[in-house]
Formats: C-alpha cells, sequence, structure tokens
C-alpha cells in the first residue's frame, strides 16, 4: 500500500465521451481503476467489474476504466470501445479516454499508480490488460495484479472496510 499525493485527484482526465475530469470528482469515493482492453482474454472480468459497481455503487465506490492500447488489444476507435463496454457486458461504470500506462509517454495517472507495489512488493510497469488500484478515500493505494479477480477477497474487502457503514 502506498499513500498517493494529494496531486492524483488534480491529474487532468478525458472521459470516454471527450469532457475533462479528474479524479477529484470521485474524490471521496473508494475507487477501483483498471486498464481495460476489449480483445484481452481477460475481458470477461468486466462482468465482475460491473457487479461491483452494482453492488457498491450507492455506498461511495466507483469501478473507474481506462482503455488501454499498450499491449495491442484495445480497439482503435472509442465509440467502438464504449459499444463493446456496454453491449457485451453491460457497463455503467465511467469509462475514460484510451491511456499509455507504461513508458516515457505513460499518462501521468499511471506514473503515479505504478509507484505502488503489490503485495509481494514489486511496484513499476503495469504488466497486463486489468491490473487493479483501489484507491481509498484516505488517499491509500493497493495494488491488484491482472489476474487477481475483481471479486477475489482481498480486494472484496478492501472495498467493504473502506466503505461507510451501512445503517440499520
Amino acid at each position: 500500500m502506498t499513500t498517493i499525493n494529494t496531486t492524483l485527484n488534480d491529474i487532468p482526465l478525458t472521459t470516454i465521451d471527450g469532457a475533462t475530469t479528474s479524479l477529484a470528482e470521485y474524490g471521496d469515493k473508494v475507487m477501483l481503476i483498471v486498464n481495460v482492453a476489449s480483445r484481452c482474454g481477460l475481458a470477461p472480468q468486466y462482468e465482475k467489474l460491473e457487479e461491483l459497481q452494482k453492488t457498491y455503487g450507492d455506498r461511495g465506490f466507483t469501478v473507474l476504466g481506462f482503455p488501454s492500447n499498450q499491449f495491442l488489444q484495445e480497439l482503435k476507435d472509442t465509440e467502438d470501445i464504449k459499444e463493446y463496454c456496454s453491449l457485451t457486458w453491460g457497463v455503467t461504470f465511467p469509462m475514460f479516454d484510451k491511456v499509455k500506462l507504461n513508458g516515457k509517454n505513460a499518462h501521468p495517472l499511471y506514473k503515479e499508480l505504478t509507484q505502488t507495489a503489490d503485495a509481494s512488493g514489486k511496484a513499476g510497469k503495469v504488466q497486463w490488460n486489468f491490473e487493479k488500484f483501489v484507491v481509498t478515500p484516505d488517499g491509500s493505494v493497493h495494488r491488484f495484479r491482472p489476474k487477481t479477480e475483481p471479486d477475489d477477497p482481498a480486494i472484496v474487502s478492501l472495498i467493504e472496510s473502506s466503505l461507510p457503514a451501512l445503517r440499520a
């Protein structure tokens, strides 16, 4: 786990519809930031990501999807990405414009996020599509590698423990 610099919320982002925003819009929520790719073998994780959104979305949680063609498995056109996500997986969580994850042209968001180590203590480059970062409202960042399913007990426990308690 890493505690991020408050500037993470100030990094400019572009939604998949072309609007300018930042993580500050979601700053009071538990965020699950995921680099996604439509043609990846891990794309069925979209279903579990959407299930998390439906389960916890009204309690202060959101999935944030960042398409990337870094591994040559994303559609070229954003309209095609939106259609694929909506029609194939029923995605309702916020999606963003395509980003680079690694290298000198990496998006500033990923330059920050990749400084966080995973459970084995390894930070650095995004290994593959569907790498996950849970950012809690206190600014803590937790990293989960691509093959860790969105409904993995470690992720669900972290989400649940970071959300406000349910009222009776």
